[in-house]
């Protein structure tokens, strides 16, 4: 079957340099954007309750923009004027960017990954002997706490947010050719949101092998993955897949 209209599982991008806008006026299909989770602050009594004194940190780990954003708010919050000394180890480049937003950068001791975690542990590596905060959502990826037991450093987490599931309710009746998801969060959210959604002849893209994975064990057929060797992107694999059905 040929393919229309797409549904986005992310927020619209916020750039008009966006690959899906190219690909939706190269391939003449629709792609509309909706968020199928968001994400909400937890309250200060939550922290607290994890025993979590701003005081003992010497150094702070930021994986993502929610991060940074809610780590600041709890210490306002909290009173807690971050100290000047505190050093910063930012996942990449995006995030040590958008630090800037509350500290003044050039005054601040910050350490950039190049991407993935692993890459920001070896410069973690280089600073055992500092007191790490994480901040981070009440959905960790295993990976990053056994990173850090395998530094063997001294380390606690956070958790300053959750990750909630969105109210699509307004989508019951409004169908799509290809439904587009980037993390189990999102496939949890369809369900709890349409518990007896039946895939019939709507295809699934999936992005990453936890999603995979999650689509597959709520009894969906995965039609289009990445990232892989030849399409690394999900646009890139929605384009190859749209070629292939379309010319038909």
């Amino acid at each position: 079957m040929k393919v229309k209209t797409i549904l986005v599982s992310q927020p619209a991008p916020k750039t008009e340099t966006s690959p899906y806008f190219d690909l939706s006026e190269k391939q003449k299909v629709k792609i509309d954007f909706r968020s199928f989770i968001h994400v909400e602050g937890v309250e200060v009594k939550e922290v607290r309750a994890q025993k979590i004194d701003l005081n003992n940190f010497t150094a702070i780990i930021l994986t993502s923009r929610n991060a940074v954003d809610n780590f600041f708010r709890i210490a306002e919050e909290m009173r807690f004027k971050v100290p000047d000394s505190l050093k910063y180890f930012c996942q990449s480049e995006a995030v040590a960017y958008y630090l800037q937003k509350y500290v003044v950068y050039r005054k601040r001791k910050i350490y950039v990954g190049t991407r993935t975690f692993p890459e920001l542990c070896k410069l973690i590596k280089k600073h055992k002997d500092e007191k790490f905060l994480l901040p981070s959502s009440d959905k960790l990826k295993p990976l990053i706490p056994n990173e850090l037991e395998k530094l063997g450093v001294n380390w606690k987490q956070a958790i300053l947010y959750k990750t909630v599931v969105s109210d699509l309710s307004d989508l019951e009746n409004v169908f799509y050719d290809i439904l587009v998801f980037f993390s189990p969060s999102g496939i949890d959210s369809l369900f709890k949101n349409f518990p007896e959604f039946k895939q019939n002849n709507t295809r699934i893209a999936v992005f990453g092998n936890s999603t995979v994975k999650a689509a597959t064990e709520a009894g969906l057929k995965c039609n289009i993955t990445a990232p892989t060797p030849e399409t690394p992107s999900m646009t890139m694999a929605l384009e190859k897949y749209i070629k292939e059905v379309n010319k038909k």
